[in-house]
């Protein structure tokens, strides 16, 4: 068993294809590149996903309500947001191996290399000195000090590069790194180019500029533009959120690393609408609520950072993302930013009408600003993945492939074998089948052995199997098997019930919040 990252990472996207998680979009037509179909236990998964975010981020709170916004919007959205004039990308291409690549993400990929060297310099000092002083350390080693130096200095050119939009510098920065192609190990760079990043169609049965619309590249203009209706309808008060799940579209040109970059993608955003001169506070409330609902998961507190940004978009006054170390590095998982009142005022501004909050105590009117969470869903299911899956060698040589899914969110709770094909017992199991099924999602399997059928459940990531044998028939119970633990234990029919109730609901989840 590998244990490089890359070997994990190709090991992950087959058990994907192998067990129904999720399949190469329109495959066999030799597929469509950066799309994928969700299959049938993928499709499962990422619906519990969707429903713990939505019932933590909704259910949970008395002043968020959610909405479904269409995905086709009024043109004029998106020349307001500033998508139309803004929504680029900087590439460049090597002329050697002619592959594309996101400039900055280049130079990010460069600056996390060189943060790596310093956390190894503290791993290995931290090793040989006793009462180890890691603030002591990186403010007196020359190596860490000369590491953290560079990374400031690139920081600091890439930052100005970027808000002067300057893609000269950029591509002079990426030289000054000598910044490989992964590829071709070559630095034959072409120049830097900036590319819109919105599909465009035409709506009706004329095609021309008038009627040219957009998909949209993100799920947030939806609440803005009915942040009006909502607050009127439901008479909310500030402070108070809108929530929505629902697709984007992105022409991404370097679409890579399975369905963490696609073209059509899931969103899960949440708008919070607040007093100007408070965001900053409630910017700080939603990045420690959020990084809480991740940690909730138990995926491992150490796979999780947060990361300021170097540039701040043209809406933000404040942003972070919280970084997932996938087997390709920490990425970027969910963002936070406190958004002002740009939105609002631009679309104010474009439509010509108002979209203010008036406030009772202090009698006056005012737009209000937002602090956004927006967390793709597609990533938030392959970090789950990433963190699930596990090739154990076990006693006696034997080894398995497990999926540890928080049982909660795994697509199918419980497995229900009878040990043989006879004697009742297949009866037996299909009658505890129809007494779970109301509430959770159970599989049957009655092929090949009842190892085999717990290795294959494994691989699943179903958290219980119930195993039905003779002494069921006498005595009314049955074998209960712990996927991460394997341990088993007797327990009667009748127990089955609230015993997986408490361990594989969503509730079990919702009550560490």
């Amino acid at each position: 068993m590998s244990t490089k990252p890359e070997d994990i990472f190709k090991n992950i996207v087959s058990h994907c294809k192998e067990y129904g998680y999720i399949f190469q979009s329109s495959e066999i037509y030799d597929g469509l590149s950066a799309v994928y179909d969700y299959a049938q236990n993928g499709a499962e998964l990422k619906k519990n996903i969707r429903e713990y975010w939505w019932k933590a981020m909704v259910q949970l709170n008395e002043n968020i309500v959610g909405i479904d916004a269409a995905i086709f919007m009024h043109p004029t959205t998106w020349k307001a947001s500033g998508h139309v004039d803004a929504f680029n990308d900087p590439l460049i291409d090597n002329k050697d191996s002619k592959k594309r690549y996101r400039a900055d993400v280049l130079i990010e990929d460069f600056v996390a290399k060189i943060e790596d060297k310093i956390l190894k310099e503290i791993e290995k000092a931290a090793k040989r000195f006793e009462n180890f002083d890691e603030t002591v350390y990186r403010s007196t080693n020359a190596r860490v000090i000369e590491y953290q130096t560079k990374i400031n200095d690139i920081n600091l050119r890439f930052k100005t590069a970027l808000n002067d939009n300057n893609l000269n510098e950029i591509r002079q920065l990426i030289i000054d790194c000598e910044i490989v192609c992964p590829i071709s190990g070559t630095k034959n760079w072409t120049d830097v180019r900036q590319f819109n990043l919105m599909f465009s169609t035409a709506i009706g049965s004329v095609s021309d500029e008038a009627n040219t619309i957009y998909l949209r590249p993100e799920t947030a203009q939806g609440i803005f533009v009915n942040y009006l209706n909502v607050q009127k309808t439901g008479r909310m008060k500030l402070p108070f959120g809108i929530a929505q799940t629902g697709k984007a579209f992105r022409n991404e040109i370097v679409a890579r690393q399975f369905i963490f970059r696609m073209r059509e993608f899931e969103q899960m955003e949440m708008q919070f609408f607040v007093k100007p001169g408070t965001e900053m506070q409630w910017y700080e409330h939603w990045k420690n609520n959020r990084l809480k609902w991740h940690l909730s998961l138990e995926l491992g507190k150490h796979n999780y950072k947060f990361h300021d940004h170097i540039k701040l978009a043209h809406y933000a006054n404040a942003a972070c993302d919280i970084e997932f170390q996938f087997p390709f590095g920490f990425k970027e998982l969910e963002g936070i930013h406190s958004r002002t009142d740009f939105d609002l005022k631009q679309h104010e501004q474009h439509s010509g009408k108002k979209l203010q909050f008036f406030d009772v105590e202090e009698n006056r009117s005012y737009v209000p600003y937002v602090v956004e969470t927006s967390v793709g869903l597609d990533r938030l299911f392959l970090s789950i993945l990433s963190a699930a899956y596990k090739e154990e060698k076990l006693e006696g040589g034997d080894s398995r492939i497990v999926l540890s899914l928080p049982p909660a969110l795994a697509p199918i709770k419980v497995a229900v074998f009878p040990l043989v094909k006879k004697d009742g017992l297949p009866e037996l199991a299909e009658k505890i089948i129809t007494e779970l099924k109301y509430n959770f999602n159970v599989s049957y399997d009655e092929k090949d052995t009842v190892g085999k059928r717990y290795r294959r459940q494994d691989a699943i990531g179903t958290p219980f199997c119930v195993t039905v044998d003779h002494q069921s028939l006498q005595d009314n119970t049955v074998t209960v098997r712990n996927r991460d633990t394997m341990n088993q234990e007797r327990m009667p029919i009748s127990n089955l019930l609230a015993y997986f109730e408490e361990k594989v609901s969503l509730k079990s989840l919702l009550k560490q919040l």
